[in-house]
């Protein structure tokens, strides 16, 4: 049974950065695709950033390019995400998310991901 479990959120300033831990029971980083996801207030859930199965490339959505990265420990099952240059407009609950089925030009579809976190709130104010 796949679980996945989001930490690392709070309420921080803009400007700062924030990392993101998605720890991953059930699935092998080998066969499963990960991603993150993100739902800001009244707004459809948004692509952040996936890395597919047995690949270390990640691959981002482009309001987030260059501030943020994803990266995966596959020893601990565990991936993350350094959020840096946080925006007001980055508010959201981040989600992760796991597919054994993903292909890349499907990669920014939350329906392609079967399993997902419950989520982990990220405000960022001044």
């Amino acid at each position: 049974q796949v679980h996945l479990a989001e930490s690392g959120g709070g309420s921080v300033q803009p400007g700062d950065s924030l990392r993101l831990s998605c720890a991953a029971s059930g699935v092998s980083f080998g066969t499963y695709s990960m991603a993150w996801f993100r739902q800001g207030p009244g707004k459809e859930r948004e692509f952040v950033a996936a890395i597919r199965r047995s690949s270390t490339t990640a691959y981002y959505g482009e309001a987030v390019k260059g501030r943020f990265t994803m990266s995966k420990d596959n020893a601990k099952s565990t991936m993350f995400l350094q959020m840096n240059n946080l925006k007001p407009e980055d508010t959201a609950v981040y989600y992760c998310a796991s597919s054994s089925t993903l292909i890349l030009s499907s990669i920014r579809q939350p329906t392609m991901y079967a399993h997902w976190g419950q989520g982990t709130q990220v405000t960022v104010s001044s």
